[in-house]
């Protein structure tokens, strides 16, 4: 059996990750030896379509089983299609992740633990359409907000993976505003052009 573990960090000390189709590492281990590898997360900076490629990901794994803080509908409805469970609601060291789980303390959920887009910050800003769209099918219609969604009070985190969790979020709208200015000159050189 594989157990795939959103992580802040590579490694069984990091912390597990509130977030399972933006999580930048997954840690997939053995139970039974603990033998460990982690994954950087492609699916972390995408602009839509997260946790399905998440999901796909982690399944072409092996994995049976995911351990994360939250998991949203389209991750959720990808996973169980491919026979993975999740538990939700998991916070802590990943290590202390697996043992809880082999010693039955974790149950499997038989839903999403929250909703469509949670990883994406929606604060200021973020209603639907007011996004910046790129052409050609490749829009960022979500809008760009500026927070993160609060954990939900069943789901409390700790100081420590909230930090993770706005570091994370940082260095995604750094990336998100790299690509914009690269658009932009990109745009405006083909204006001076006259094409």
């Amino acid at each position: 059996m594989k157990i795939a573990v959103s992580a802040t960090a590579p490694g069984l000390d990091a912390e597990v990750e509130p977030r399972f189709g933006r999580c930048q590492y997954f840690v997939i281990v053995d139970p039974q030896s603990m033998e460990s590898e982690t994954v950087e997360n492609s699916g972390a900076m995408a602009a839509g379509g997260a946790g399905i490629s998440t999901a796909q990901m982690i399944a072409d794994k092996g994995v049976e089983l995911v351990l994360t803080g939250n998991c949203g509908p389209n991750a959720y409805q990808t996973l169980s299609a491919a026979g993975v469970q999740v538990v939700t609601g998991v916070s802590g060291k990943i290590r202390d992740a697996i043992e809880a789980s082999k010693a039955g303390k974790l149950k499997p959920n038989a839903q999403p633990s929250v909703g469509s887009h949670y990883g994406m910050g929606m604060g200021s800003g973020a209603a639907g359409g007011l996004g910046i769209g790129r052409g050609m099918g490749r829009g960022m219609g979500r809008g760009m907000g500026a927070g993160m969604t609060p954990p939900t009070a069943s789901q409390p985190i700790s100081p420590e993976q909230e930090i993770e969790a706005l570091k994370s979020q940082t260095k995604m709208m750094t990336d998100q505003l790299a690509e914009i200015q690269r658009r932009i000159a990109q745009l405006e050189e083909k204006r001076m052009t006259g094409e």
